[in-house]
């Protein structure tokens, strides 16, 4: 977007694939020269002292990444922020680390400009159906949404308008952000990191496609229409175009509000439930998985007199993947053979998925596949070894205060793991993430429950396997 502001939002926004990548291969010159500096300065140094000057250098280089990225905004900006949540298998933690602090693009672009967009899009006649509120109720890298109401009838509705020249940018976008990285010396080129960036790529692209993520939120939505646990905005295909996407307006609190985290803990309980039960679904029914794991893609409806239970609002499907049998069934097999503490099972899923190698010592194999059977601890039985203050007086699961993830990744950290495991299958980069999104959210409404009845079922089919 562009910098002129003019009451808290923009004219216009900066998509010419020439200027950008101008600015950003002058940023990348500027980051080489720099480094190239840097290790001239240091070729007589020790090599602790080579190390400790290194460390500090990639964390200066890695803000000014984040800097210039930040003056682009647009899609480079949700590139950034995916390669935030992705790339710590790919990246230093000191580029992850500065990648996480840069903020969404929360401007938003001033109502003539979007109006003009809609009016290209919808056209005059549909348009004037309509009466929308100029003021966005959501702004973000790629897009704002906009509130209206249908004059037949009154129907609220939202209106997800995607910035002129996004989806086009994507590409030049992604290939000007990756040279930036080589140039600046933050990431090697390998082949790992090339599939990875691929699938970067591959997610942008479905980020940008409106029409894909207004049918996958429909499909969600005939796939959940008997779940009254959650709803799912409706489809309006007559205001939607590859550009814009309109659904009904879906009022909610947010996750962390005071009043959902005050619910009494039954209620607390049975929201955390639907949210385990939805990811074991579109893990071994649908396959086909929700990766991003903002808590802005969700929202919670209280018990009124019309319905008798809180419900879980979904509105967001731009990030959705689907997943190859191939890869999906091993998955799930090594999640069988951890819920039944099978340890040679689960090493043998993990050779299969690429995990591990069988050439890797007995041992290490054996510590990565404790590890495994280790996430799985608020969804097995309870003849395995947790924590007393990750349970309640009724040995129920205490998700919040159980510090899982922490214990997890110390263990990892203190094993021989960390000098074989490097790089996972880029499938399970993002399928992790959303592992970790569940639990984050389950564990914010601090739910207090035991998993293994309700993972029970969803193992069935692998038992004679």
């Amino acid at each position: 977007m562009a910098d002129d502001k003019k009451n808290g939002t923009v004219t216009r926004i900066k998509t010419g694939s020439f200027e950008r990548r101008l600015s950003l291969t002058k940023a990348g010159l500027f980051a080489s020269t720099r480094m190239a500096g840097h290790v001239a300065a240091n070729v007589f140094t020790s090599k602790d002292k080579r190390l400790e000057r290194r460390k500090d250098m990639l964390s200066k280089q890695a803000e000014f990444l984040v800097k210039e990225l930040g003056k682009l905004k647009g899609s480079v900006v949700k590139i950034g922020q995916v390669m935030a949540l992705y790339g710590e298998h790919f990246l230093p933690t000191e580029v992850t680390e500065a990648l996480h602090t840069l903020e969404d693009q929360t401007t938003a672009l001033e109502w003539p400009a979007i109006e003009k967009v809609l009016r290209l899009e919808l056209g005059d006649k549909t348009l004037d159906e309509l009466v929308i509120q100029q003021q966005s109720i959501g702004a973000a890298s790629l897009g704002q949404v906009h509130r209206a109401r249908r004059k037949s009838d009154g129907k609220e509705i939202c209106l997800k308008i995607q910035y002129p020249g996004v989806a086009d940018a994507v590409d030049s976008d992604l290939n000007a952000v990756a040279q930036l990285l080589k140039l600046a010396k933050l990431v090697s080129f390998t082949r790992d990191f090339d599939e990875w960036l691929e699938e970067v790529r591959a997610m942008m692209h479905r980020e940008v496609d409106y029409t894909l993520e207004a049918e996958t939120t429909r499909r969600f939505g005939e796939m959940l229409q008997d779940d009254d646990r959650f709803i799912v905005p409706e489809i309006l295909l007559e205001y939607s175009t590859p550009h814009v996407m309109a659904t009904s307006y879906e009022p909610g609190l947010t996750v962390s509000n005071e009043q959902v985290l005050t619910l009494p803990q039954a209620r607390r309980n049975k929201l955390a439930v639907g949210a385990l039960e939805l990811f074991l679904k579109e893990l071994f029914i649908w396959k086909e998985i929700q990766t991003d794991p903002n808590f802005g893609n969700y929202r919670i409806r209280l018990a009124d007199d019309e319905h008798a239970d809180d419900r879980i609002v979904l509105l967001d499907f731009g990030a959705v993947q689907k997943y190859p049998d191939a890869f999906i069934d091993p998955v799930c097999d090594m999640i069988y053979a951890s819920y039944t503490r099978d340890l040679k099972r689960v090493i043998a899923g993990g050779i299969k998925l690429h995990f591990m190698h069988d050439d890797w010592p007995e041992k290490v194999l054996e510590e990565f596949g404790g590890v495994c059977m280790a996430v799985l601890e608020p969804l097995a039985e309870r003849d395995i070894e947790v924590p007393d203050y990750a349970l309640n007086d009724q040995g129920e699961y205490r998700w919040q205060q159980s510090d899982l993830p922490t214990r997890i990744a110390k263990r990892a950290a203190m094993s021989a793991i960390s000098r074989y495991f490097k790089i996972p299958p880029k499938e399970f980069v993002f399928l992790n993430r959303k592992l970790v999104g569940v639990y984050t959210f389950i564990s914010v409404l601090g739910a207090e429950f035991n998993g293994r009845d309700i993972l029970k079922p969803y193992l069935k089919r692998f038992e004679n396997q």
